[in-house]
């Protein structure tokens, strides 16, 4: 009864309401917040502070900027929807918010578009080099279809593609990356597929700022060809784990392609079938299925672990 209480009065304040309605939309600094609500930064960060002490909105920091957005996961999400989906967004004051804010996004988008045209060459050039994506991505929903994934994670989410892939089958999904540029591309994306069940933070791999035991699904895709050591960045993973979840890994076969370490910075030539095995295995985790989708001159390859031998027995039915 307290908590339900103090949401309420936190809630129950006319600037407060229009930025649950503002956070339920999108992820924004406070500079944005002040810039369409046309208030003071010091009154715009009291009344966060009091909306993330109640739980209604959930603050995550990037680099030097802090976001904010809905709460997803706390005792008051469901308080904080309820209240969101109560307010009639025709209202001239939220409307007028609502308007402020595509122009928000509209900026945010085209910073977005600038920084993928400057990259396109160059993942253009290595999607070339391998089976085409949609076969990848058929595949791998395939070999996870017969998990039931509320918890999500895409780590090192880059564009955000496999978020917009999976997110409309789970309840909540965070991609994670090392690149503030990505994440801001990934954010418009997945803002623009309008999956509010999505999100993106800035997070090293070796040290994700995640609960053990969370997630029901986490995914490297083509992720740890980049990677100093990748067996590391899979024990992290496996941390995360649900003792039911499903690791899943999408990378390339051994090749000898110099030209993607000299030129596209990749710290590996590829991983054997059997060096996955043996990081998972070192990691704690079963392993599962294995595909290898043959290309020229590359071959993508995808595996499947899991924590325990019945979470195998589980995915080997995808299979």
């Amino acid at each position: 009864m307290e908590n339900l209480l103090h949401g309420l009065r936190a809630a129950g304040e006319e600037t407060r309401l229009r930025l649950l309605v503002l956070c339920a939309h999108s992820e924004l600094t406070v500079s944005e917040l002040t810039q369409i609500l046309g208030q003071s930064q010091p009154r715009v960060s009291r009344h966060l502070k009091l909306l993330c002490d109640a739980g209604l909105l959930d603050r995550y920091q990037e680099g030097s900027w802090v976001y904010y957005r809905l709460s997803a996961k706390s005792g008051a999400s469901l308080l904080a929807r309820t209240l969101v989906d109560l307010v009639p967004e025709a209202d001239p004051v939220v409307s007028r918010d609502l308007e402020r804010l595509e122009a928000v996004k509209k900026v945010r988008n085209i910073a977005a578009e600038e920084y993928f045209r400057e990259n396109a060459a160059h993942w253009r050039e290595i999607r070339s080099l391998h089976v085409p994506e949609e076969a990848v991505e058929a595949v791998l929903l395939e070999m996870t279809e017969e998990h039931d994934i509320a918890d999500f994670l895409d780590i090192g989410t880059g564009t955000g593609r496999m978020l917009e892939l999976f997110g409309p089958r789970v309840e909540h999904a965070i991609g994670v990356d090392t690149s503030r540029e990505m994440l801001s591309f990934a954010r418009s994306a997945i803002e623009e597929a309008g999956l509010r069940n999505c999100q993106v933070r800035l997070a090293d791999m070796y040290n994700l700022p995640l609960t053990s035991d969370t997630q029901d699904a986490i995914l490297f895709h083509q992720v740890l060809h980049y990677a100093e050591n990748p067996a590391t960045a899979i024990r992290e993973a496996a941390r995360l784990l649900k003792g039911n979840g499903i690791l899943a890994i999408v990378d390339f076969a051994p090749h000898d392609l110099e030209s993607l370490r000299t030129d596209h910075a990749h710290r590996h030539m590829g991983f054997s079938e059997a060096e996955i095995w043996r990081y998972c295995e070192q990691a704690g985790l079963v392993p599962g299925d294995f595909r290898k989708l043959e290309g020229d001159p590359l071959t993508v390859n995808i595996w499947t672990a899991a924590p325990t031998a019945a979470s195998q027995s589980k995915g080997a039915v995808a299979s």
